[in-house]
């Protein structure tokens, strides 16, 4: 299989030079680079992300696109822009993710995952432009997509370009997390659902198509993996410590902790194995899931002397769109049976499987944002590098939810603002491709209609 899409079906709308000389002198890359900027420095942790969500809202509603909100809590905000919408085209959402991968900024949280100068690191929250390149990981993930296609939607309605389906912009809180696990629970600690997902639902959208406007190094994918993250409980004995006899079989030893060793050495080993075993490659690209250990809990430091009863062992894993949380469990048992053990046990905290757009239904969408690299890079559409497609990503929601989507966009890392300025003509001429432009009519033309007679 080439790394090249075969086209099957055209885009809904035939774009060319005439309108890539348009939107593209309608694009201004200063003004886009310090957006990506502006919006890149404001501090949007997940659970932090209302200050972002307003400067999106705001910079909507200042640019003369329709603005509104809608979130599960006042704090974390999906913001919507509408632009055109005044033809019979099809309608085409963009979304992007307000919240960055961050410590979590809570001390004793984060010294028990980070190293001291990892924490020290200013790419979390900090984004600059040095000798030509972005730095900062908001904008590589993922506020500087989201600034592409903003302003994107701005050099549609700076170019003239009146769109005859709707185009929709979205920024959602959530999509890095957390997840609500153990002692942190409630709505407090959503991830996904207050985002995209929460945004389909009670969003106020109906999009025929969607994309999922993040770093995939320009090239797209329809596919999308999911996730599920096992708590493997290992139980023991608790022993009073001066009376403890140390045993020669390391599996013997009454504190499940120490059987953690053998254990961890076989999960290793179905790990190793797991990634191939499980890989799915279609035309929409390749997915290779990945799996490991995220956590290890055991007993109460402060309250020692007789060792612990429980540890347990918090594995994640990926799930390619043929596989089911309940196929990894049957696995994990399996590996668990293999040691006598005193007991274990083995249970889901999270769940979400992964979702692939129709290779038919999505293929106007993957010809328009062909027929746009085309003309801005010159060369055709590319699957995307198989990480971008064995992860989650919004496009799984609307997959889900059987509305086409792919994602795709700009140089994840180190992007230049060059990087920026051709994904928003990317972003910008898809849209036209899929929305159409609005035709004019005249006043007092427009008859509504039922059936074939007028009301």
């Amino acid at each position: 299989m080439t790394d090249h899409f075969d086209i099957k079906a055209p885009a809904p709308y035939e774009i060319g030079d005439e309108e890539r000389a348009a939107l593209a002198a309608a694009i201004d890359k200063d003004e886009l680079t310090e957006l990506a900027l502006t919006l890149g420095n404001i501090p949007s942790p997940s659970r932090q992300e209302a200050a972002a969500s307003k400067f999106v809202y705001d910079w909507l509603e200042s640019e003369g696109f329709d603005a509104r909100t809608c979130g599960a809590t006042p704090e974390r905000q999906n913001v919507i822009g509408e632009y055109g919408g005044n033809g019979d085209g099809a309608n085409l959402l963009y979304t992007a993710h307000l919240d960055t991968e961050s410590p979590t900024y809570e001390p004793v949280l984060d010294a028990a995952r980070y190293r001291p100068e990892t924490l020290k690191n200013r790419e979390w929250l900090e984004c600059w432009l040095e000798d030509g390149k972005l730095y900062g990981y908001p904008i590589a993930n993922d506020r500087g997509p989201m600034s592409c296609f903003l302003i994107a939607a701005k050099a549609l309605k700076k170019a003239g370009f009146d769109l005859a389906g709707k185009l929709y912009l979205t920024a959602c809180p959530g999509e890095i997390g957390p997840e609500p696990i153990e002692e942190r629970q409630g709505v407090e600690f959503l991830g996904k659902d207050i985002g995209a997902h929460y945004l389909f639902h009670h969003g106020g959208v109906a999009p025929d198509y969607a994309i999922a406007a993040e770093g995939c190094d320009f090239g797209l994918t329809w596919l999308g993996c999911g996730y599920a993250v096992f708590r493997i409980r290992l139980y023991g004995q608790g022993m009073f410590t001066p009376i403890l006899e140390t045993p020669e079989n390391i599996l013997e030893h009454p504190n499940p902790i120490y059987r953690l060793g053998p254990v961890l050495d076989a999960l290793h080993e179905w790990s190793k194995a797991y990634p191939e075993r499980h890989r799915y490659e279609c035309e929409g690209g390749i997915s290779i899931p990945k799996t490991q250990i995220d956590s290890i809990k055991a007993g109460i430091p402060h309250s020692f002397g007789a060792g612990t009863e429980v540890v347990s062992i918090y594995l994640e894993a990926g799930l390619t769109v043929k596989q089911k949380a309940a196929d990894l469990q049957h696995e994990l048992k399996q590996i668990l049976r293999g040691f006598d053990l005193d007991g274990f046990d083995i249970e889901p905290m999270v769940v979400r499987h992964g979702f692939e757009a129709d290779a038919a239904e999505v293929a106007p969408l993957v010809a328009a944002v062909d027929s746009s690299t085309r003309l801005t890079r010159g060369h055709p559409l590319e699957r995307a590098n198989p990480v971008y497609s064995s992860m989650w990503r919004d496009h799984n929601v609307f997959n889900m939810h059987r509305i086409p989507a792919v994602t795709t966009g700009m140089m994840r890392w180190r992007p230049t603002p060059d990087d920026l300025a051709e994904s928003a003509l990317i972003y910008a001429l898809t849209a036209l491709a899929i929305c159409g432009r609005a035709e004019k009519r005249r006043a007092g033309s427009y008859k509504p209609v039922y059936g074939d007679k007028p009301f």
